[in-house]
């Protein structure tokens, strides 16, 4: 008698600490549609396929509302396909229906790409960690000297800081630090900052000069080239690195004689 080879049906491994609950999701993107329709069955076009590490198979997914499992060759009997539509933007899916559940928190493919799942505890978490980042840049931006702070606000609003005052300096070094915490700190601990608005300041009081084609710096007194920036390089950035150089620094400090 010979024996009929059945395939074996494998637990998928994503779903070993998988939890029974409402779940919702979401589209990624600042821009939503009334309506979005994802794919719910494989197909040429929009290939609905997972990797499945035990059979070393790709298996086809599809979503079927009378059947318990996203995989098509789980399901039995004649199958009732359903469609997947984000409404405003936003999806639940009530603990009942876990095929799709798992088809969407697990499988599909555009997971992770145009849409995500809502994760309350993640959410509080990168929350908490947002307003930390937040209080840590303000209250570093409450302490920053006026000239750091200038070097800074030069990156946000360029030549617009010379025509500042002090408080207004001030105050939009806080509402910098209020938008964007990570830049703000990144920028107050970048020592390149500071040389980049030096040479900004030493081109605005005609110092020092950047030609026409932004490409060479030269003393403005007698026309001498101090360097050429080097190909797809912001000039500013090319002069605060040649200011560390051992020619740069003579430049530096004889710019520095001039200011005072």
């Amino acid at each position: 008698m010979t024996k009929v080879k059945t395939k074996k049906q494998t637990t998928p491994i994503k779903e070993n600490n998988w939890e029974i609950k409402d779940r919702s999701y979401y589209l990624n993107g600042p821009h939503t549609p009334l309506t979005l329709t994802i794919p719910g069955k494989h197909s040429r076009k929009h290939p609905l396929l997972w990797y499945d590490p035990e059979t070393k198979e790709q298996r086809e997914i599809r979503y079927a509302t009378n059947q318990n499992s996203p995989f098509r060759d789980n399901q039995k009997g004649e199958a009732t396909l359903g469609h997947i539509i984000f409404k405003d933007g936003a999806l639940t899916v009530p603990k009942a229906n876990q095929s799709l559940q798992k088809i969407l928190s697990l499988y599909h493919p555009l997971l992770g790409k145009i849409y995500a799942e809502l994760d309350e505890v993640q959410d509080a978490k990168d929350e908490i960690v947002d307003i930390e980042e937040e209080i840590d840049a303000l209250n570093l931006a409450r302490t920053i000297d006026i000239d750091d702070a200038e070097a800074i606000l030069r990156v946000e609003l360029g030549s617009k800081v010379s025509s500042m005052s002090s408080k207004e300096i001030k105050r939009d070094l806080l509402l910098f630090a209020k938008k964007n915490p990570k830049l703000f700190v990144d920028l107050a601990n970048d020592e390149n900052v500071q040389l980049r608005n030096f040479a900004i300041k030493a081109t605005e009081s005609k110092i020092i000069k950047l030609s026409d084609d932004q490409r060479t710096f030269l003393w403005t007194a007698n026309d001498k080239k101090l360097m050429t920036v080097p190909f797809d390089e912001n000039p500013y950035s090319a002069m605060a690195a040649f200011f560390k150089t051992d020619e740069g620094i003579q430049v530096f400090k004889s710019i520095e004689k001039k200011f005072k």
